[in-house]
């Protein structure tokens, strides 16, 4: 028999409530999902890459089929290394949709046999984004509603030993 492997792809800086919602429902679409923790040029996470990635391994631990593994690749290639049939994306909003759309497009023209599946974020989580959270405590706001509190005390410590408070 067949596996269905699936990858989530993210930076997931930091992870949140979000994200563990569509890893849960991700999980029950395939056999085995990883979890790619990204690297990406463009942002500049507050975590580390082996800080996010072992955030994440913590956070899915009761998830029985689900791998955390972290890539510095282009996607695609990523997802063939690990054997996947499916890319799962989780889609908040129509500005989501719109940037997805174009990747999933351009995703299929580099391996067509790698199908993107789109989630819609719980209409409680929609709200929700990584960037927000960072600046919710950046300011000394509560995070709590966003993320686990294990994460929260990670960002809260984070943004106390960096000086960050205030600065954005």
């Amino acid at each position: 028999m067949h596996m269905r492997i699936g990858v989530y792809p993210g930076t997931f800086d930091p992870l949140t409530l979000g994200h563990m919602d569509i890893i849960r429902r991700g999980a029950h679409l395939v056999d085995r999902l990883v979890i790619g923790v990204a690297t990406n040029p463009s942002k500049s996470p507050m975590f580390t890459l082996a800080e996010r990635k072992a955030q994440v391994e913590r956070e899915v631990e009761g998830i029985g089929n689900v791998d955390v593994v972290d890539f510095d690749a282009l996607l695609m290639k990523f997802a063939e290394a690990q054997g996947a049939s499916m890319i799962v994306r989780g889609l908040r909003a129509v500005a989501d949709f719109e940037y997805e759309y174009q990747m999933a497009g351009m995703n299929q023209q580099l391996n067509s046999r790698i199908e993107t599946v789109f989630l819609m974020a719980d209409v409680a989580l929609q709200p929700i984004a990584s960037r927000l959270v960072k600046e919710i405590a950046i300011y000394g706001g509560d995070i709590r509603k966003f993320v686990t509190p294990r994460v929260a005390a990670d960002v809260v410590a984070r943004v106390a030993e960096t000086g960050l408070r205030g600065q954005q």
